[in-house]
């Protein structure tokens, strides 16, 4: 009897010591579960936000085509309104410069011109390089005329060096564009 209480004996210990075992596997999942988000619910949450980032995206869209067409006639009217034709964007920008400087009471040492090729839209660019030369308040009025003149210019650069008897030379590089 003594052999057999001796084998039950280890076999309740080797029983015990399975479901210890099994225990502690359990507790070590559970305790990496625990550790993990939850990756269902936060996935569904960034597809929620992907989602609704779509969908601005394309009432974006479908508000940018609805307002095309104002687009385009306001880019055709600028086109036409701003950009001299080419047959006659030289004669303009002569008169136009040579108009600016004499209203400023500058005197204008040279006007240079670089046409480049037309772009596939029809659009020809010149680059502008202009120098005037007077009183202080007189480059200060071209600046602001040619601010507000009805050319399309763009300014690139420009230099002001001092000159004989005190006036100053202002050297400008302009761009502006011609419809061809």
């Amino acid at each position: 009897m003594r052999a057999n209480f001796d084998q039950r004996k280890k076999v309740v210990r080797w029983a015990l010591a399975a479901v210890i075992v099994v225990d502690l596997a359990l507790v070590g999942l559970n305790w990496q579960m625990s550790r993990t988000p939850h990756a269902p619910q936060g996935e569904l949450h960034s597809l929620d936000l992907q989602r609704k980032m779509m969908v601005g995206d394309v009432s974006r869209g479908d508000e940018i085509r609805k307002n095309l067409p104002a687009v385009e006639q306001q880019c055709d009217r600028f086109f036409q309104d701003q950009f001299r034709p080419i047959g006659s964007g030289y004669s303009g920008l002569i008169a136009d410069l040579g108009s600016i400087a004499s209203q400023a009471g500058l005197k204008s040492d040279a006007t240079s011109f670089q046409q480049l090729k037309a772009d596939e839209h029809g659009v020809v660019e010149v680059d502008i390089g202009e120098s005037v030369e007077g009183s202080y308040s007189s480059v200060v009025s071209f600046l602001n005329g040619l601010e507000h003149s009805h050319g399309f210019y763009i300014l690139d650069g420009l230099s002001l060096t001092s000159s004989r008897e005190g006036s100053l030379k202002l050297s400008l590089h302009l761009r502006t564009f011609f419809r061809s």
